[in-house]
């Protein structure tokens, strides 16, 4: 049985000076436990994957390029603009872990579950881009649908980013549905989802969250067994690497629109994190503290007032 909440000490590995905030994890673990009364016997500590499981979302060659990176840390600025240290590459398992055991407790409750971590979407199966070593996502759902027979899924991707690496490695899985809704000029080079939204700069939540509607109409047409939700901050109007103007406000609404969306048909929704850079670490943390606020509110509204969670 897995628990619905992941995390690891792990997850803290060591980019100084890096502008991802890695101390954001930890942080919001403790606001679970802290605010909303989690103990701390009920997040899990993801247990780590065989190479098997790492293989069903990238090359042979390529982990074996990430293991012989970490006697040169250095390089891994070349392969995905951030060190690679044996600290570092640990840490992406375990996230990667994470996602895989967030997936099994949504599926085992049909409701909400999270990794408070995750979301590393520009890793493609051969290389590493854009802060991405291991792609959690597409792992976690590859080891689900090998392991325990998911069917359909779709992710969501609302990364102020498009998830160019999960588009390419789910691209020729039938299973797997696809949609981003990200800033259309920024980084990164795009791939082709099933759906993409590309947004003009600073658009605002007006604009949005009438992207979102459209895309979660096509969403749930698709009738998913399961959707991953890549909860990204950075649409943030401060964040420091995008060009999108969402207020907090924004995101709770955002966030509400999705859980509503899914749980209140009974469709289990998993999330991971993803980016987040705006300069107060403490509002990246805020952006995905409501987020799990909102998924609990609606999952518990949903159960007693079924089809009425919206």
């Amino acid at each position: 049985m897995f628990k619905r909440w992941q995390w690891s000490e792990a997850y803290g590995f060591s980019w100084e000076g890096h502008v991802f905030p890695l101390g954001k994890y930890a942080r919001l673990k403790d606001r679970l436990v802290a605010e909303l009364g989690i103990p701390e016997d009920e997040i899990g500590r993801p247990e780590p994957l065989d190479r098997d499981t790492l293989l069903l979302g990238h090359t042979a060659e390529y982990l074996d390029r990430l293991e012989a990176m970490t006697a040169f840390p250095e390089q891994g600025w070349y392969e995905f603009e951030a060190p690679c240290s044996r600290e570092v590459l640990d840490g992406f398992y375990a996230m990667a872990a994470g996602t895989v055991a967030a997936i099994g407790a949504g599926l085992e409750s049909r409701g909400f579950a999270a990794n408070l971590g995750g979301g590393f979407h520009h890793a493609f199966p051969w290389k590493g881009e854009g802060f991405c070593a291991i792609n959690d996502i597409v792992v976690g759902l590859q080891a689900a649908h090998r392991d325990w027979g998911l069917g359909r899924a779709v992710v969501l991707d609302l990364d102020v980013h498009q998830g160019n690496g999960t588009a390419k490695a789910l691209e020729d899985e039938e299973w797997a549905f696809t949609c981003s809704i990200h800033q259309q000029n920024n980084y990164p080079i795009k791939q082709r989802s099933d759906l993409d939204i590309g947004l003009e700069d600073r658009a605002g939540d007006e604009e949005y969250l009438a992207a979102l509607d459209r895309a979660l109409e096509v969403c749930r047409a698709q009738d998913p067994e399961l959707l991953l939700y890549v909860a990204g901050a950075d649409p943030y109007v401060e964040d420091r690497l995008g060009g999108l103007d969402l207020s907090i406000e924004g995101f709770a609404e955002r966030d509400r629109r999705v859980f509503g969306a899914f749980l209140g048909e009974g469709v289990p929704v998993v999330a991971v994190l993803a980016g987040g850079y705006a300069e107060k670490e403490e509002d990246v943390v805020e952006i995905h503290f409501q987020m799990i606020q909102e998924g609990i509110r609606v999952e518990n509204q949903a159960k007693a007032n079924p089809k009425d969670c919206r």
